[in-house]
């Protein structure tokens, strides 16, 4: 899944083969320029454009147009290149646009040679400028990165070759004009806009996953996703995210203020920030259910999503605009000490001292504009906990007080919560679609975080059987009654303890299966009715079922995989994780990978085909939209609660009453 970057946020690159491909509103040159170890482009030669000769590495297109592909080879570059820019500039021609203002916002997506998606950025906030560097690609400790620039200029060619340090950039801006002029001619007419803002099957705008994206361990996300990794079903698009900041002039300051603030229904720009002085010294007050939808429960999830979305963005922007301020430092420094006369000395150290001044005002400005965002998401929080649905809410909230078994099922169920380390205090709900598409897999092993070694295996073992409960407890609770049956294995028997809550209360309506023999069970009957559901739905003969198959969901949980399961029940297993869903059967294990390796690598399908959730924090999700490595925090009822065992009672005396 690529990532979606945003202005000043970078991306590692996977190989050193790679296409950028950029789509406009109407005819554009793409051209590329090369930069020394510190930024500057040293001659004429080093930019590549339709009228300037071959480069080693480069390829770039031969005439002004609406899309363009550059071909990139990062080891057949100058041994002396450590940047290449990829810019943008409108021909000059009759009848072409003087300024970006007034054409489409432009995208730039990174690709793999075979067309695998890497990053992708919108270029936003251009307005008078004639020329922008869209995106550049650098070298850092040996590794090649993209980063997402946007800055756009008003000069034209001439000012962005000036900046980038080229003797003589005026003259060369002439030699480009040139051959622009001449492939101009040959540009073809601007073709009609593509519906939806898409290019070559990509979204402009991020699409990525909210809390309910379903979201995996990152090493898991390029055979998952999205996952985030992805896999829970993406919740609705929300409608567009508004522009990006307007790009700052080539020798103003940047602006790092948020734009993701604002009215999520709003579809006109927003108003022109005011000055300090008459800004109001509080936000407008949050509103719980503020999202679109229909419904309150549509509403609060895509609200709930956008707060996903604005943490992300946020958060991306601040950690962007750290690297920038990183970068930038250096860059200063490099090229005030560039003459070995001027390392030493009293010059030295101030310019030292002054690079070193402007990164920190840089870090500040967005450490601020940063914690605005953070103060405005947390009173959203605020309010909009309270409001949520059962499906939706903590097992702490009063909502589960006035529990009633529901009569329909909820669109999506809370399965824990997400923060990043900017702000621990700040937790997002993570909102899961109903019904599931993937399985989860509760790891009852070491979890992968610093905090992980230090934990006790035991206590995470007895979390996890708790947990698979309370997901399981939730699961029933939120579906109306007999919509969904639980079985239980429980080969070993020793999660008697953690399945009480369940077995108590007499919400199973089968005891959890012990032994080998009792594992065969249950897992020939679930198999045999995913076999009869799938081939009654392809002859369309869904009324001709056994009497026995029950049409209610099934939800499967699996303690202490692998001990009790021979080699047949584990084809069974896996038969049921990755066809159960399509037949309304989905699996939930309890389980630690190294207590199966035994299997070697014929279960790694099965473990990928999961949602791995822990039961202690852990920050091993990753959404596929920035990229961030999201805290994951499970669901747990409170030490002492009774909350679970009352749930599920209702749960149960519903069924009888209703004979299911």
């Amino acid at each position: 899944m690529a990532a979606e970057l945003v202005r000043g946020q970078n991306h590692p690159l996977p190989g050193s083969r790679l296409e950028i491909r950029v789509s406009a509103g109407g005819p554009v040159i793409a051209a590329v320029t090369l930069g020394d170890e510190a930024g500057r482009l040293r001659d004429p030669g080093w930019i590549a454009h339709l009228g300037s000769p071959p480069l080693p590495g480069l390829e770039v297109s031969r005439q002004a147009a609406a899309d363009h592909r550059i071909a990139v080879d990062l080891e057949a570059l100058p041994e002396a290149v450590h940047r290449v820019n990829v810019l943008l500039a409108l021909s000059t021609g009759a009848g072409r646009s003087l300024s970006f203002g007034a054409l489409a916002a432009p995208v730039v997506a990174v690709t793999g040679p075979d067309g695998t998606d890497v990053a992708g950025y919108t270029v936003t906030g251009l307005g008078t400028e004639s020329a922008v560097v869209a995106v550049e690609l650098y070298r850092r400790q040996g590794a090649w990165k993209v980063r997402a620039v946007g800055q756009g200029y008003a000069g034209g060619l001439a000012a962005l070759l000036e900046d980038q340090g080229l003797p003589r950039a005026r003259e060369s801006a002439a030699a480009v004009e040139e051959g622009i002029a001449a492939g101009a001619a040959r540009a073809p007419a601007p073709p009609p806009a593509r519906a939806g803002g898409e290019v070559r099957g990509r979204r402009t705008a991020p699409v990525g996953g909210p809390p309910g994206a379903q979201g995996t361990a990152p090493e898991a996300l390029p055979e998952a996703p999205p996952e985030a990794a992805a896999a829970l079903r993406p919740a609705p698009a929300g409608p567009p995210a508004p522009p990006a900041p307007p790009a700052p002039a080539a020798s103003g300051p940047v602006d790092y203020r948020h734009p993701r603030r604002t009215p999520r229904a709003a579809a006109a720009p927003p108003p022109p920030v005011p000055p300090p002085s008459a800004r109001p010294e509080t936000p407008d007050r949050p509103v719980a259910g503020d999202g679109p939808g229909r419904s309150m429960e549509e509403r609060l999830h895509n609200q709930v999503w956008g707060m996903f979305e604005d943490l992300a963005r946020t958060t991306a922007a601040y950690r962007g605009a750290v690297d920038f301020a990183d970068s930038r430092m250096e860059r200063e420094m490099d090229e005030a000490l560039a003459d070995p006369r001027s390392r030493l000395g009293p010059g030295a150290e101030a310019a030292r001292a002054r690079a070193g001044e402007r990164r920190a005002e840089l870090v500040d400005r967005a450490r601020a504009a940063l914690e605005r965002d953070l103060a405005q998401l947390t009173a959203e929080s605020e309010v909009v906990e309270p409001a949520l649905p059962p499906a939706f809410a903590r097992w702490d909230s009063p909502v589960w007080d006035a529990y009633r078994v529901p009569a329909q099922a909820p669109m999506a169920v809370r399965l824990g919560d997400l923060a990043l380390p900017e702000h621990s205090g700040l937790r997002v709900p993570m909102l899961v679609r109903l019904p599931l598409e993937r399985g989860l897999w509760i790891d009852a092993g070491r979890a992968s975080s610093a905090a992980s070694p230090t934990a006790d295996p035991h206590r995470t073992r007895r979390l996890a059987g708790e947990l698979a409960t309370a997901v399981a407890g939730r699961l029933l609770a939120v579906h109306p009654a007999g919509e969904l049956t639980v079985h239980v294995l429980d080969p070993t028997g020793s999660a008697g303890p953690a399945l009480a809550p369940l077995t108590e209360s007499g919400a199973l309506r089968e005891p959890p299966a012990t032994g080998p023999q009792g594992v065969a069970q249950v897992l020939a009957g679930l198999t045999r009715r995913v076999d009869l559901v799938r081939m009654a739905e392809r002859t369309r003969a869904t009324d001709a079922l056994p009497p026995d198959v029950d049409l209610a969901g099934q939800l499967l949980i699996v303690h202490d995989f692998p001990h009790g399961f021979d080699d047949r029940a584990v084809t069974r297993l896996r038969y049921l994780a990755d066809e159960g869903p399509s037949a309304g059967v989905h699996l939930m294990m309890v389980a630690d990978r190294e207590e199966a390796r035994e299997y070697g690598p014929v279960l790694d399908p099965l473990w990928r085909s999961l949602l791995r959730i822990t039961p202690v924090p852990d920050d091993h999700l990753a959404d596929p939209w920035v990229g961030h490595a999201w805290t994951y925090e499970p669901p747990l009822v409170p030490a002492g609660s009774q909350v679970l065992s009352r749930v599920l009672g209702r749960v149960a005396e519903a069924r009888r009453r209703y004979g299911r």
